[in-house]
Order: structure tokens, then sequence, then C-alpha cells
């Protein structure tokens, strides 16, 4: 197990002194592990910062793999929710409470309903971002028309202007969207960066879950730092194929 980061996560994410209400979670709705292939994120680092970092419920989201989340799943002191960030054509799409891979390169609306084909919950990250592969505002109003979004990220920590997450709190308020926050972690100590406060739910339930993200606020920052890279070779990860 690696040593404490260093400084401590409450330097790092000063609103963790802030106290949870009860009988709610901090979920953080987006976050990599080195299935990413852009992350080189280890379980063990993964698991001692996420300890560190006071997430109740991790979203691990992967590009394009699921693999890493089920592994994952049951070994943290944190609950697992098993997503996947794919690609599209038009940008990314996270789907939520997966139980298999979705391939990369659908277009959005085959994309999104394979992710509630699977009983799962469509979720947009990063929406206003350009920097961040965000999906195209065209495709955005499609699938929110069709009725194919249920989420949308208000706050995403790697974001940074303040400005592109207001538009998305504006944007989910306008649309009845959901809200959620996510740290976009690609190195371990970023989690917990932004995530959001919200009743407790049933693991097994992603309707619950959604109507607790209704209820929830979103804590954190706009913009993350860079952070040293750690280059390093990591275990061999296999495709989800």
């Amino acid at each position: 197990m690696p040593q404490s980061p260093s400084p401590s996560a409450v330097e790092r994410h000063p609103h963790l002194v802030e106290v949870c209400p009860e009988g709610w979670v901090r979920v953080d709705f987006h976050t990599h592990t080195m299935w990413s292939g852009d992350s080189t994120t280890t379980p063990d680092e993964f698991a001692h910062c996420l300890h560190e970092s006071g997430i109740d419920v991790v979203c691990i989201t992967d590009h394009n793999a699921v693999r890493g989340a089920q592994e994952l799943q049951g070994e943290l002191r944190a609950r697992v929710v098993i997503g996947e960030e794919m690609k599209t054509h038009a940008g990314e799409i996270i789907g939520l409470f997966l139980s298999e891979r979705v391939p990369q390169g659908l277009p959005p609306v085959e994309a999104a309903q394979a992710i509630r084909d699977q009983g799962g919950l469509v979720y947009i990250p990063h929406p206003f971002d350009p920097l961040r592969n965000n999906l195209r505002a065209d495709v955005l109003d499609e699938l929110v028309a069709e009725g194919l979004v249920d989420g949308i990220e208000i706050l995403n920590a790697k974001t940074s202007l303040a400005s592109m997450n207001t538009r998305a709190a504006r944007y989910a308020a306008e649309h009845g969207l959901a809200p959620g926050a996510g740290s976009d972690a690609h190195v371990a100590e970023a989690l917990g960066g932004a995530y959001l406060e919200m009743p407790d739910f049933d693991d097994d339930d992603p309707a619950g879950f959604l109507q607790s993200m209704r209820r929830g606020w979103a804590v954190g920052h706009h913009y993350d730092p860079p952070r040293r890279w750690r280059p390093r070779i990591v275990p061999s990860v296999r495709s989800d194929d």
C-alpha cells in the first residue's frame, strides 16, 4: 500500500471538513483507474486515496471499460457504482449501473439506448467544456428531447472555468435533469475533488439513485491544478471484449 500522499486530504479538499447530513452520502460520479488507458492509478492507490477523500460511493467510469469497476466492487471501503465513459463521434457519454461494457464508437442515441437497455442511467459529463471531449451541444439537445438523458455533471473538478459548470447547472434546471458532480480523477490524489451530497439509496436501485440525485447538492472545486504524473509500468489490462 502506498504511503499517504502529501498534502493531506483535507488540505487538498478543504470542503471535507463539512459534515455530511445524517442519512446522506458523498458520491463522486466520475473517476478513472489504470483500466482507462490514460490513467496509471493502481487498485491499491485508488483504495488508499479514496479512503482519505471521505467519499462514501464512487462511480468508476473508465474510458470504454467496466472491468476495473467490476474488480474493485466489494474491495473498497466505499461502495462502487459500475460505470463507463464511452466515446461517440459527437463526444463522451457516461453510463452508470452497467452490467457489461457498451462498445465505443456507437452513435450517441444508440449508446444512450444501450445504457438504458441494461437498466442503467445516462449521465452527461463536462457538457460544455470543449477541452474535455464534451458532447456536442446539438446532440445533447437531441438526446434530452428524446428523453434519453437522466443526469448531467454540473460540477467537474477538472473544468478550468467556473462558467462552464454554471452553464451546466442552468441547463440541468431548465431541462429537469438530475445534477451530478465528479472529480474526473485520473490520478488517485484527485479523488473527491468534487462530489454530490445526496440521500442514501439502495445499491441495486438505479431509479432510487436518480431520485436521490435530484435532492442532492454539488460540493467541491471547479478547477483541479495540474498534478504530478507518475510514469510507471502498470499491470496488463485486457480489453473487456
